[in-house]
């Protein structure tokens, strides 16, 4: 039953402690907002919103002006949640400023301020205005007297019953401040009758005003005078920051006078800043818009100034809000609230809705709430209130005052603290008590005494330092205030010292290379260490950075191996080891040596037609100097980047530049640099910018000459063109010279085509096959360089003058005929004969089809192929030399032989004894327009060989002697006039020892079975029939 007592005192202990943990004072969710209603509006409501959360129930008023409202009066004033709605809402009793209160157990907080306005716009009076007469030329100015009206008006005007408002321009305004139409320079088509337009923006409503007449005067023309500004805008200007700001401008005056703006202190006006028809516009108006403005009217009589100064204002926002607060009876409250504004907000504070003002404990300077002493009293709901002229705002705390007896749970002493010896510890001790406690420490259960090592802190925590094995034991920490006594203990525990005997030690290594950093510990054997380590100050990832870090080791040990080390890997390690005790770490350096990075800012200082200079920077060492540099360069004709010569020949690493020689004139050159150092050979530089090398006098001869053929009377001189990268200049071009052989002068021509590899010299004196002395040279705009060596070359020849004789053609098979004729014997006269042309064609008349055939030299037979079979051809043979073809021999035929039997050999039967194949066939029938067959081939190779051998019979069987280490593969082929005809299919003949294995075994071929006995005869026939030449 006790125990039944207990447990309920205990769940409610409980309850009461859980709703008070969820218990607070009113805060606002929603305050109310400034309304406008409109008397006509069809609302019969007006909602001004109050929304707050707190526990527990809250409960709502409101305040009108100051003065508490009736809330009793529920055909007027209804409470929605904590809303104010207000039924039928009436400007003379309603308007007014609303403020709403939420209360509950905990206090009490004001809403921020919000006021209630009714937008309305009267009727002009029905009195009628009378007519403004004024002379032309003469400005004048139309009053609009805008009637009694609340909310933001617009204004136009219409003329003579246009349904057109009146348009502005430089010789009307509207004023949008005062509704006044100002004509600058009135002319006859002004004159009439105007109405004034007053909107109101709020209600959407429209009033028109009486009319007013303008009429001329009868006495003259006004004469020309200065502006005069009628609209100005006030000298100071205030507006809120983040808003739109319009200035107006407009003067009378003749002529029309021209309206300008600028700053006074002659500040550019900013981009954003628009100036159109007496109207200066800021967006967004900021502190650096703030100054004077000026208007200037200006025209030929003089002109007029308006000037102002706008200036910035900033309603309250908060820098530094108050915050709910806990505190012990007695102790001091320091609440500071700072709030920006321009004007500078001052500031008000509140308990539970009331002001409060310095008196005795509480004191109130500016933004700070000073409460010393603190009593149970003084618990509630505050707010400090920043106002200025143009707003206020709240911020709400709530201050509870506490008063308990000491208590561990919220912060209980940590229970077992391990600690090695030589080491320190700190026994922490934060008892929740209202007012604080007054502690004192006890080990076991005798009082604990401050001394050189052990000493009460501050916060009255314990610290030992020097720690040895007679500190363990059981410590406890006794608070005590007026409300009661608490008591909390922890166990010290004390263990051997964990040392590091294997620390890691500073390393030098290559790019590529592993290597291990060691991190070994002593350390006490009930103790549990982690390794960690840490790169450069950032913790390994092992998991993530598996392709280079690896943890190895055990218990008492934790190195760490690094696999292909880079350059980015260079740095700090630090072997961390942690333990429950205390945590220890030593560190070491690893220098990471790579091949050099690549140099930069490659520049050309100087070019000449073969050199240039170079200058560059050295790119990073990784750590290893740099002992050489390279050039290369690569040009719009080399095939990739190629190493070029220098001055100085090598270039060591100290320097940063170096002459480049051997160079082609006028060729775009860049170049890079590559730079050594004893690990290898760097990345190369950014190549330098692309630069012509200067021009020069060509120094390359072409090369081949040489030439001949060509017509008769024609000298033609061929020769290699020189490249591009050699032709040194612009302006390139070929001076070709030659001569007859004997004589003494040259004949020079000029080619100016840089790509020309031929030059044909024609004059009909040239002797045929005539020989000269030809050499060809270079030259460009700077002059002409080197000729060739001396060739001889002959002039051009006459075609043969003679045809081939003893023509005759037989044909050799279906697709095959053989043309023979005489060799002809040439003389000059004749015509040198470089060789023969056959043409052949069927039927008898040439086409598109004719065959053309040449052969060399004194050859005079030819064999034509890929004929069709079976048909007549016609053949011509004629002499031909350089100068072209001469005339064709008599015309000869012959008809090529039948085709050769369409169909293969069929019913092979082969056998095999010994070293011998036997085989036979039948005979192969052939069609009638096919050739007789004239015997056989037989085609047969061994199975792994490429070599086939053939063998010719006149009949249908044949025997092959061969030693049958393999197999054989055999094809028959019929033999005919008009050539061989189709192959059998190819046959597959075992050797033995494809048959046979050991004695007595059974082997299997093609689905024959055969078996070696050493009682069966060594001769052993094997007969297969092939049918279509399948086994």
């Amino acid at each position: 039953m006790m125990l039944l007592w207990k447990l309920v005192f205990l769940l409610s202990f409980l309850s009461c402690f859980a709703d008070e943990q969820i218990h607070h004072g009113p805060v606002f969710i929603q305050e109310p907002s400034d309304v406008i209603h409109s008397e006509n509006s069809e609302k019969s409501e007006v909602l001004l919103n109050c929304t707050a959360k707190g526990s527990p129930l809250l409960r709502y008023r409101w305040k009108q002006n100051g003065t508490d409202i009736d809330l009793s009066m529920s055909y007027h004033y209804r409470l929605v949640g904590g809303s104010l709605a207000i039924n039928n809402p009436h400007k003379k009793q309603d308007i007014g400023t609303y403020q709403c209160l939420v209360t509950n157990s905990f206090g009490t907080i004001l809403s921020r301020k919000a006021k209630l306005q009714f937008a309305y716009l009267e009727n002009f009076e029905t009195k009628a205005r009378s007519a403004v007469s004024v002379r032309e030329g003469q400005g004048v100015v139309l009053f609009c007297a805008s009637p009694p009206h609340y909310g933001d008006l617009s204004f136009a005007w219409i003329f003579n019953n246009n349904p057109l408002y009146v348009q502005e321009d430089d010789h009307r305004f509207v004023s949008q401040e005062t509704g006044n139409l100002y004509i600058a320079k009135v002319e006859a088509s002004d004159v009439g009758i105007y109405t004034c337009v007053v909107s109101n923006r709020e209600i959407k409503q429209s009033v028109q005003g009486p009319v007013t007449p303008l009429v001329l005067r009868s006495d003259g023309v006004m004469g020309e005078y200065e502006p005069k500004i009628e609209v100005r805008f006030p000298e100071t200007i205030r507006a809120a920051k983040g808003t739109s700001v319009r200035l107006e401008c407009f003067a009378l005056g003749n002529p029309v006078p021209n309206i300008t703006w600028k700053r006074s202190d002659g500040i550019p006006l900013a981009r954003k800043i628009s100036t159109s028809k007496g109207i200066l516009e800021i967006p967004d108006f900021q502190q650096e818009d703030e100054g004077f403005y000026e208007c200037i009217a200006r025209n030929v009589q003089g002109s007029n100034i308006a000037r102002g100064h706008l200036f910035t204002y900033a309603v309250p926002e908060w820098n530094k809000n108050i915050e709910n607060t806990q505190l012990s009876l007695y102790e001091t409250l320091v609440w500071e609230c700072e709030a920006t504004g321009k004007p500078k907000p001052s500031y008000n504070w509140f308990k539970n809705g009331k002001p409060l003002t310095s008196e005795e404990r509480i004191q109130i300077e500016n933004g700070t709430l000073t409460i010393s002493m603190l009593n149970m009293s003084d618990s509630g709901l505050y707010q400090c209130v920043a106002e200025n002229n143009y707003d206020s705002i709240y911020s709400n705390a709530e201050l509870r005052v506490l008063a308990s007896a000491p208590d561990f749970s919220k912060h209980p002493m940590k229970k077992t603290s391990v600690v090695h010896v030589g080491g320190e510890v700190t026994i922490g001790c934060k008892p929740s008590a209202s007012p604080k406690a007054v502690i004192n420490w006890e080990k076991g259960t005798e009082p604990l005494q401050q001394g050189k090592r052990i000493f009460i802190l501050e916060d009255n925590s314990l610290k030992i330092y020097n720690i040895t094995k007679s500190d363990a034991g059981v410590y406890s920490c006794i608070a005590m205030n007026q409300f009661g006594v608490a008591r909390n203990s922890g166990n010290l525990i004390v263990k051997e010292k964990t040392v590091i005997v294997n620390p890691p030690c500073d390393i030098d290594v290559i790019v590529g290379e592993s290597v291990v950093l060691p991190c070994q510990v002593s350390k006490d054997p009930s103790i549990e260490v982690v390794f960690s380590w840490s790169f450069n100050g950032d913790l390994i990832d092992f998991k993530r950075r598996m392709t280079h870090f690896e943890r190895a080791g055990g218990d008492s040990v934790g190195d760490l191996m690094i696999r292909n080390i880079q350059l980015n890997h260079a740095g700090k390690y630090m072997c961390t080891v942690q333990t429950l005790m205390d945590t220890l770490s030593a560190s070491a350096e690893i220098i990471v040596r790579g091949i050099p990075g690549p140099p930069k800012e490659v520049t050309i200082e100087y070019v000449s037609s073969t050199t240039a200079v170079l200058n560059w920077k050295s790119g990073a060492e990784n750590n290893s100097p740099v002992h050489t540099y390279t050039v290369q360069t690569r040009t719009p004709f080399s095939v990739g980047w190629q190493a070029v010569l220098t001055v100085p020949e090598v270039i060591n690493g100290k320097t940063r530049t170096a002459t480049v020689v051997d160079l082609n004139p006028w060729v775009e050159y860049e170049f890079r640099v590559v730079a050594a150092n004893n690990i290898g050979i760097g990345e190369p530089s950014t190549p330098s910018e692309l630069l012509r090398t200067k021009a020069s006098i060509p120094t390359v001869a072409p090369t081949n000459v040489s030439g001949g053929g060509g017509s008769r009377s024609e000298l033609v001189i061929t020769w290699e063109s020189i490249p591009e990268e050699l032709q040194n200049g612009e302006g390139f071009g070929y001076l070709i010279m030659f001569r007859p052989l004997g004589s003494f002068s040259w004949t020079k021509a000029v080619v100016t085509s840089v790509e020309a590899s031929k030059y044909i010299y024609r004059n009909e004196s040239i002797p045929s096959l005539f020989p000269f002395e030809v050499k060809v040279g270079v030259f460009n705009h700077e002059g002409v360089g080197t000729l060739s060596p001396v060739f001889l070359v002959y002039s051009g020849e006459d075609e043969p003058q003679i045809a081939p004789t003893g023509i005759s053609v037989q044909s050799v098979s279906s697709f095959e005929m053989e043309v023979s004729w005489n060799p002809l014997v040439w003389t000059r006269h004749t015509g040198r004969i470089l060789g023969y042309e056959v043409l052949y064609w069927m039927n008898d008349s040439r086409d598109s089809t004719t065959g053309k055939i040449r052969v060399n030299g004194n050859v005079t037979t030819k064999n034509i192929t890929s004929l069709k079979a079976n048909t007549m051809y016609f053949a011509t043979v004629r002499a031909y030399n350089t100068a072209g073809t001469g005339p064709s021999s008599v015309l000869v035929n012959v008809t090529t032989k039948k085709p050769p039997p369409s169909q293969h050999p069929i019913n092979i039967v082969w056998r095999l004894t010994n070293s011998k194949i036997c085989l036979n066939w039948d005979h192969v029938k052939t069609m009638a327009n096919e050739s007789d067959v004239l015997g056989y081939k037989i085609l047969y190779r061994q199975n792994q060989q490429s070599t086939t051998h053939i063998l010719k019979t006149n009949i249908t069987s044949a025997e092959l002697l061969v030693p049958l280490e393999d197999d054989y593969l055999i094809e028959i082929k019929a033999v005919s006039e008009g050539g061989d005809g189709s192959s059998s299919e190819e046959i597959r003949i075992p050797t033995h020892s494809t048959i046979f294995g050991s004695a007595g075994e059974k082997k299997t071929y093609k689905g024959h079975e055969f078996y070696s006995n050493a009682i069966i005869q060594q001769t052993i026939i094997l007969v297969g029939k092939v049918l279509y030449g399948k086994l």
